[in-house]
């Protein structure tokens, strides 16, 4: 018997309500269980565990993160209202005895309230109350730049969230603290000495071992009145006086105890006084200054007696001649010395005196300013032989194995990229670029500085065609026979000399002449160095005849 379709319908709405109702505990039902690890997978899980737990230790929920209150920062509390540059070294330490100076300060508290700032501050230099308020100040200018700026106050007034503004570049600066009203009092804070009193080695004055640091940065290695030294348990009158003799008489060199230094036996006698002492050349005037001139310019060309490098002389140049660089010494540029001898130069050329001669035209041009990679070098400009040396294989048609992995090692040594075969003359370039000016921007920076120190630098920059006459090349300023004989005045019948016949005369001359004639170029700039004091050719050069037995500069040749 067929069943009607309602019977059917409410047969099927049963059966899927079963089946329903079933499939829950159906599916737990066919979950496989666990298959066990294999051994590899075993170690496998054991070799990664510590990257599944920072998996699982990611999936956490992020944790908020709470911002940190305090702020350590380098502050200086100055004394002075109207300071507007950094204190001095002896200054701070001055400032430090009285309270203020420079201190590291730790804030901590509500970013946004301006009381933490001002309260840590109160605390940590309590005369600043005294100032009716303070401002910020910060180093304006260049990394050596003494001068200070305003920090302006905003509305709410200073807090650690503008001090922590990046707009405001003060960085890890250290932050300047300026009374706003009136000084600050200087009176030293009386503190406890500890330590044994042990005496200064230039005033002999007795210190307490604490104090010591602060009494050498004020010392000026003045001796101890007598009064002083009898409150201080010091010498008797005699010593005393030996040691006043000493200290005023003889330059003692700092470090050095008065005591220790060696008194010339000085006769005096009063007789002397009234006679008139022929002392020859005195040590003034214009050959004094040629002379000086001359020994600067000639360490400068030759070397100073620096043992830096085990040889026994330092060069500050080195390399061919017309090919000089400044030498890549870390000794020679941390102590400032190419700043030193760019001075030296100056001060020489507007003398009139002599030149270094040889340097490296790409020296020159980088030297006032121009650009690095428009600047003419070549090979010979490189003064280290080994690696020019290695530049030179580029040159080659072809490179070795060997040959590639020596410059290639130079190059990355350089941050340039190896060689290869289509990069060979565009890394010859970029090596000797390196080697020449790449190398010594630090030292032509610092020759730079030096004759800007001595005000040449508007004349060189706006007359260039001076710039050959500071910097002349060696071939140059040698020297020839005929330069000399050229500028000679010889002495004729009617002169003021003594009385020679004219065949001593001829004869004298002539063999000045013949010792002209045949001389080098190194000896004609003795000569002249000897005829004149220095290796500058003036625009006459006189002869006189004298009856001594010697050539005198200031008698048989005369300038």
């Amino acid at each position: 018997m067929s069943k009607s379709c309602p019977e059917l319908l409410r047969e099927a709405a049963h059966l899927i309500e079963e089946a329903l109702s079933r499939t829950p505990a159906a599916q737990s039902q066919q979950i496989p269980a666990a298959q066990p690890r294999t051994p590899v997978q075993a170690e496998v899980a054991r070799l990664f565990a510590p990257y599944n737990i920072g998996a699982r230790r990611n999936r956490r929920p992020a944790q908020v993160q709470v911002s940190r209150r305090s702020y350590t920062h380098t502050v200086c509390c100055l004394a002075d209202h109207k300071a507007d540059q950094i204190p001095s070294v002896l200054f701070k330490a001055e400032l430090l005895t009285s309270g203020l100076g420079e201190q590291k300060v730790t804030f901590s508290g509500n970013d946004h309230d301006p009381m933490v700032i001002t309260s840590k501050l109160m605390e940590v230099f309590p005369k600043l109350q005294q100032g009716g308020g303070f401002e910020f100040l910060k180093i304006v200018g260049s990394t050596r730049s003494r001068n200070l700026a305003l920090l302006q106050c905003p509305s709410t007034g200073y807090t650690l969230a503008y001090l922590k503004d990046p707009s405001t570049m003060i960085g890890q600066a250290t932050i300047y603290i300026r009374p706003l009203q009136q000084d600050l009092p200087l009176d030293c804070e009386s503190s406890p000495a500890s330590g044994p009193v042990i005496p200064c080695i230039t005033c002999q004055k007795e210190v307490p071992f604490s104090e010591m640091k602060l009494h050498r940065l004020s010392c000026n290695g003045t001796p101890m009145q007598e009064s002083e030294r009898e409150q201080e348990g010091g010498q008797s009158e005699e010593n005393y006086s030996e040691t006043a003799l000493v200290s005023d008489s003889v330059p003692v060199r700092p470090g050095t105890s008065a005591e220790s230094a060696v008194v010339p036996a000085v006769i005096v006698n009063e007789e002397l006084d009234l006679k008139e002492i022929d002392s020859g050349d005195v040590a003034i005037g214009e050959g004094v200054m040629r002379y000086f001139m001359t020994t600067i310019i000639s360490k400068l060309q030759f070397g100073f007696s620096l043992d830096l490098g085990g040889m026994g002389r330092t060069l500050l140049f080195e390399g061919e001649p017309d090919h000089l660089v400044p030498a890549a010494s870390e000794a020679l540029i941390e102590s400032n010395l190419f700043r030193v001898a760019g001075r030296m130069l100056a001060h020489s050329f507007l003398h009139d005196g002599p030149h270094v001669t040889g340097l490296s035209p790409a020296v020159i041009h980088v030297l006032f300013n121009g650009d690095p990679e428009m600047a003419t070098v070549v090979t010979e400009d490189c003064p280290d032989l080994h690696i020019r040396s290695i530049i030179k294989l580029l040159e080659n048609e072809e490179l070795t194995p060997e040959q590639k992995d020596t410059v290639s090692d130079l190059s990355m040594s350089w941050d340039l990229p190896a060689v290869t075969e289509t990069n060979r003359r565009w890394l010859h370039n970029k090596l000797v670029l390196h080697a020449v000016v790449g190398r010594n921007m630090r030292q032509i920076k610092q020759l730079r500085k030096g004759l800007k120190d001595v005000m040449l630098w508007p004349l060189l920059t706006s007359r260039p065609d001076v710039v050959p006459l500071l910097f002349p090349k060696m071939a140059e300023m040698e020297f020839t026979p005929q330069m000399l004989l050229e500028k000679i005045t010889w002495p004729v019948e009617d002169s003021d000399d003594e009385d020679f016949d004219l065949d001593s005369t001829c004869r004298i001359t002539g063999f000045l002449r013949m010792f002209i004639e045949r001389a080098s170029s190194g000896t004609l700039a003795q000569l002249l160095t000897f005829w004149v004091g220095w290796e500058m050719l003036p625009p006459e050069l006189r002869v006189e005849i004298s009856g001594e037995h010697f050539p005198t500069p200031p008698h048989a040749f005369k300038h």
